[in-house]
This record gives structure tokens, sequence and C-alpha cells, in this order.
């Protein structure tokens, strides 16, 4: 559980480190390591210790849950891990059957797009407004991205059962 929010991590090191590439390269890196450690120690010992705490029952709901959504839409899974809670969420998608070959390149895709704005404000390089709009628009895209993607989805198994 972190002490402090990456993003606080993030700016500190957009403002402390000798270039903005530099600072980069650290949060991203940093990151990568802590949410691929979360993802694979909820997929090797979490499951087990949840599901005796919650049952297999409700575990099964959670597994029919992220079947319809998160597995079959890589735009949502993408969209999840650029929030502020993305190490919540890499435990959570471990928790899942979401495989490492789903998840790593959402999880890169995701730090890339949410901490490239808020690196660069510790940095100076972006006016404040700007960066905070940059950073709302990588969001909402991605999340327009994923429902675009599970209407899709809908619409192709809705005329599959009409043949």
């Amino acid at each position: 559980m972190p002490a402090l929010p990456s993003t606080a991590w993030s700016l500190l090191a957009g403002s402390l480190l000798d270039n903005f590439w530099t600072a980069l390269i650290t949060v991203v890196l940093a990151d990568l390591l802590s949410c691929s450690l979360g993802f694979y120690l909820s997929k090797r010992f979490g499951r087990s210790l949840v599901e005796k705490l919650v049952g297999s029952r409700f575990m099964g709901k959670v597994d029919r849950l992220s079947q319809q959504h998160l597995e079959r839409n890589f735009f949502l899974l993408t969209g999840f891990l650029m929030t502020g809670l993305f190490d919540f969420v890499s435990y959570g998608a471990g928790l899942t059957s979401t495989k490492w070959t789903q998840f790593l390149p959402a999880l890169m895709i995701g730090i890339l797009l949410s901490n490239t704005p808020v690196v660069a404000i510790g940095a100076g390089m972006f006016a404040e407004g700007s960066s905070k709009l940059l950073l709302v628009a990588a969001i909402l895209g991605v999340f327009s991205l994923a429902i675009i993607t599970g209407w899709l989805q809908r619409r192709s198994q809705t005329a599959t059962h009409r043949e």
C-alpha cells in the first residue's frame, strides 16, 4: 500500500531530477515495477487468500465481471490503469483471470499517458492549465475507446445470436 500517491512522487521527480526525461524514465520504471509486482503477488498468492475471506461464490462473480468487461476490453483496462488508483487496479486485475499478455501492454500505455503530463508539471515544461487538460483528455479518450469497444462487442454478439 503506497505511503504517498504516485502523483506526488511524479511531481517530485519532475522537479528534483536533472531533467524531464530522467524523471519520466525513473517514474515509469518505478510504476512498471511496482504494478507488475502487485499483479504478480495477487495472481500468485492473493486469490486464494481473498477467496477464503469472501467465498468462492463471490469470486465467481468477480471472474464473470472481469471476463465480460476487463478481459474483452483492452481500453477499459488501460483507462482504469491511467487513474490514480492504478496500483490497486493492478492488484485487483491479478485476482482475476486476466493474463500477463493483456495486463502488461495496458499498464505500459496507461503509465506513459498518465505520468508524462504529471512529471512535466513537476519539471515545469507545461503551463499549468494545458498539462491538466492533456491528462484529462488522455483519460477521457481511453474511456471513450473502451465504451466504443464494448458497444461493438455487444453488437457483434447480438449479430452472432441472430444467425
